[in-house]
């Protein structure tokens, strides 16, 4: 794949040169009661080359002032019936950030797990598990890389919170229900960037980047290039990760025509990564935690991943109220890894067993989506109203083998040579389909103003389709199909009370895919493996406050939503079982509290239950890994009697979890506490920034998640204090 994607980037810069850099356009304010024409546009570098564009920075640069809500486009935070956090290009950096993960962890409503057996980042978003499949791309599903993805590659990174079917469409691996992370991709902004940078971490891991970016014909064309490499030991023992990543983002604005495209490559490869910490059926207790620096990971382990990925959009003006749009993607993703989670057998001596796990998959996903945006009034009333259809289409090919069962320590790990097979699923060297799905959608939206814009109503349907199939790994057989379909109403409204004050509240509904059976549990094989679910209804309802004077804003938000449940059941079968309901109450903020400090932050607390279970020692206990309440807060000091100097600390708290759904085993809480510091000035008329930062600098051990895939409650460790520097140059 690198073979054939390297000389396709070649060709893409060779050719980019010849063209393409829109000069931003800014969206100026317009008098709605005299005319219902779209608002002209000036420049912001554009994330999609829309109409709309980047809606600006919030004060303090690290969230932006609103963001993209799915089908309704950018919104402003004060006139969207939702709640989204847009993370800026600029809160990226400070926080050296290597992931997605490590933006999103520091968003109130989110905790990061990893992916049953695995690597996988997933995420816990108002307490319901969001997996990596499921974070969207400039608004399409299922085309970045599974494992993790490069933070280098993202102008923003949104985090809409609640269920996004009716905004997004239903995601693809059963997701979305609490919330949906939406990555914008980088483009060419007003000014030439040749930016260069090297990094260093604890344990020896090393970094080089390169980010540049021009503008041609006129500034009506433009093209955005990144580089990284990112290699080497990290500050576990014996632990090693290599990330590659190559990205061109191009965009073309005529006047009435707006084009972009996206190409993208990620490798990703781990050695020796320290699994996640399962716990034997029948333990009612946690075992000690063993140092956070020490490697119980079987040395033969790996984790391989290479995707190559691409999008194109475009958007027409029929007249100065109506846009067409049109986007499509691409991805072609291949893994290989050889695993060995661990389980615990004895919590006092922390005797292990652990099964060599081979996988290989290859997912190929093309999805698309067509659209109208038009612009009228009615009356008294302004309507912004929005009509799409979607298309998502993915086939997977997998194949698996299991080893016999080994024996290890959590304390004092035993190096045990690589086990001969036991069992198979498929066949390794060429896996074969073992399932596809194929997602359409017909959504219609309007969004009224009325009261000069005091009142806005939102009112929409998203009628979906999914189709799925499961084929057997070993003879390709269908072993079952399944098509179901669904009208989500949604509704939402805001009304400001003041030009500081809003309430806002919404009702959705969407239709998600049923949780995937996990291959394996305990160390056995599930029978069912693969199989999904049958498709289930999510309803969420939501009301809440915001309030924005210009420099602070914020809010307050009571929702509860509810979503049916799958377990394996002791005949090693996934099957479902009655439904989790989470009613919450999130507090956030953000913005400039004086000239020299900024704040960004909040509070989630979660009442979650698990209910008609059938079991009487899971009904009305807790969701496995989601806590009571969970929080951060983030201050940024811009020094006064140092011109360019800043310092900056996150503070990340996670209460008690349950490991297991009966709630005999409680994990305690945790507190990670992060300290960092940059430093910007001219060195030969070169501007340059230094960056340090420390991650955990009490340097604190703790299980910091429980679970991250549905009702299995296996444990991952803390990472120990780490520390990151940096220098980059822009010429």
């Amino acid at each position: 794949m690198t073979s054939l994607f390297k000389p396709c980037l070649g060709r893409t810069l060779v050719l980019s040169l010849f063209a393409l850099h829109v000069q931003a356009q800014a969206q100026n304010n317009v008098n709605r009661a005299q005319t219902p024409e779209l608002s002209t546009i000036t420049v912001n570098a554009s994330a999609d080359a829309s109409r709309q564009g980047l809606l600006p920075e919030y004060a303090g640069g690290q969230v932006a002032s609103g963001g993209r809500v799915g089908i309704l486009g950018s919104l402003d935070n004060m006139d969207s019936p939702f709640s989204v956090n847009s993370y800026t290009s600029r809160y990226i950096e400070q926080l050296q950030a290597s992931t997605v993960a490590d933006v999103v962890r520091h968003d109130p409503s989110v905790r990061v797990a990893r992916g049953f057996g695995n690597f996988q980042e997933s995420f816990f978003i108002r307490g319901f598990l969001t997996a990596s499949d499921d974070i969207a791309y400039n608004g399409l599903f299922g085309l970045l890389p599974r494992q993790a993805t490069a933070a280098e590659l993202a102008e923003r990174i949104e985090v809409l919170h609640g269920a996004g079917g009716f905004l997004y469409g239903a995601a693809p691996s059963g997701g979305g229900i609490g919330g949906t992370i939406n990555v914008l991709p980088k483009r060419a902004g007003e000014n030439p960037l040749t930016k260069l940078g090297v990094g260093y971490g604890s344990g020896g891991q090393s970094q080089i980047k390169v980010d540049m970016s021009r503008r041609f014909a006129d500034d009506a064309a433009g093209i955005r290039v990144n580089a990284i490499r990112r290699s080497g030991d990290t500050a576990v023992d014996n632990e090693h990760t290599r990330l590659d990543l190559y990205t061109v983002g191009m965009d073309w604005r005529g006047e009435r025509v707006r084009l972009s495209a996206d190409l993208g490559y990620q490798e990703h490869k781990l050695r020796e990564v320290r699994p996640n910490v399962a716990l034997k059926a029948g333990l009612s207790a946690l075992p000690d935690l063993p140092s956070h620096k020490r490697n119980f990971a079987q040395p033969w382990t790996y984790s391989n991943e290479e995707t190559v990925f691409g999008t194109l959009r475009g958007e027409y003006d029929l007249n100065d109220s109506i846009t067409l749009w049109a986007a499509y993607g691409m991805k072609h993703g291949k893994e290989d890894n050889q695993l060995a989670t661990q389980t615990v057998t004895d919590v006092v001596s922390g005797k292990t067993t652990f099964s060599r796990f081979n996988n290989s998959r290859r997912d190929d996903v093309k999805t698309g989506e067509l659209g109208l945006r038009a612009r009228f009034e009615t009356g008294p009333v302004l309507h912004e109203l929005v009509a799409a259809a979607s298309l998502y289409d993915h086939k997977e090919k997998n194949a698996w083998a299991m080893g016999s069962k080994q024996d290890s320590n959590l304390y004092d790990p035993v190096n045990q040579a690589l086990s001969p097979i036991a069992f198979t699923g498929g066949d390794l060297g060429s896996p074969a389909l073992v399932g596809r799905t194929k997602l359409t959608s017909y959504t219609l939206g309007d969004l009224m103003y009325l009261w000069d814009d005091r009142l806005e109503v939102m009112l929409g349907l998203r009628h979906q389709i999914m189709e799925t199939r499961s084929y057997d790994y070993g003879t390709q057989a269908l072993q079952r199909k399944d098509r179901q379909q669904h009208t989500s109403p949604a509704a939402g409204v805001v009304f400001k009370l003041t030009d500081e004050w809003a309430l806002y509240g919404n009702y959705t509904e969407s239709l998600a895919q049923g949780d995937l059976a996990p291959t394996r549990f305990n160390n056995q094989p599930v029978q069912n493996a693969g199989q999904r679910l049958s498709a289930f209804v999510a309803k969420q309802k939501e009301l809440g406050v915001k309030y924005d004077n210009g420099s602070l804003g914020g809010g307050l938000t009571f929702f509860t939503t509810t979503k049916p449940r799958g377990v394996v059941n002791d005949d090693l079968r996934f099957v479902e079982a009655g439904k989790d309901r989470h009613n919450g109450l999130e507090l956030s903020f953000y913005g400039q509290l004086t000239d020299s400090l900024r704040i960004l932050g909040g509070v989630t607390a979660l009442d979650t239950k698990q209910k008609n279970t059938g079991d009487p020692l899971s009904e009305g206990q807790r969701v496995i890994g989601v806590p009571r309440w969970q929080g951060s807060l983030g201050l940024t000091w811009d020094v006064p009697q140092v011109t360019g100097l800043s310092l900056d600390t996150q503070l990340l708290a996670t209460g008690a979890r349950y490991a297991d759904s009966a709630n005999a085993i409680r994990v305690p809480g945790w507190v990670r506490w992060d300290l960092g510091a940059s430093y910007q000035r001219k060195i030969s008329g070169v501007p340059m920034t230094f960056r340090a930062s420390v991650e955990n600098v009490a340097d604190t051990t703790y299980w910091a998640s429980v679970g991250g895939y549905p009702n299995n409650g296996y444990l991952v460790l803390s990472q120990p204090r780490t520390f990151m520097l940096s220098m980059s140059a822009e010429f």
